[in-house]
């Protein structure tokens, strides 16, 4: 089952996302900003981050940066949920190393099919 790490310091988007996620068969850990994804992260792979870029403590662009600084997480596909629509913020994104961008509102059917188009060795959930 293919695992999505969810980083959002507003815990009911993190409902959101989480309810979304596991509804189309994804296995869901929750992390409320960038340094409690770090601590998620070393002790359970995921196959997919998707944040939040403005967040406390750690926003999403330092998380990126932080995970492609370490060999085990260069190819992790990293996806940045933003409000912001600043060329400037996306550029930054960019240069940490993000996959993509999701806006904020997200739309489900969109997130599931980003998640899958850059998900390793990704399956339709539920088949073998």
């Amino acid at each position: 089952m293919t695992s999505v790490l969810a980083v959002d310091d507003s815990a009911s988007m993190r409902a959101m996302l989480a309810s979304t996620l596991r509804q189309a068969g994804y296995d869901v850990v929750e992390a409320v900003d960038g340094l409690d994804a770090l601590e998620k992260l070393q002790g359970r792979p995921v196959d997919v981050v998707l944040t939040d870029h403005n967040m406390p403590r750690m926003d999403g662009v330092e998380l990126t940066r932080s995970l492609r600084g370490q060999e085990k997480f260069r190819r992790l596909p990293i996806l940045i949920l933003t409000t912001d629509s600043d060329d400037r913020t996306k550029q930054a994104g960019r240069e940490a190393g993000a996959t993509g961008w999701l806006a904020k509102p997200f739309d489900p059917a969109r997130l599931i099919a980003t998640i899958r188009k850059v998900a390793p060795q990704e399956q339709e959930p539920g088949h073998v």
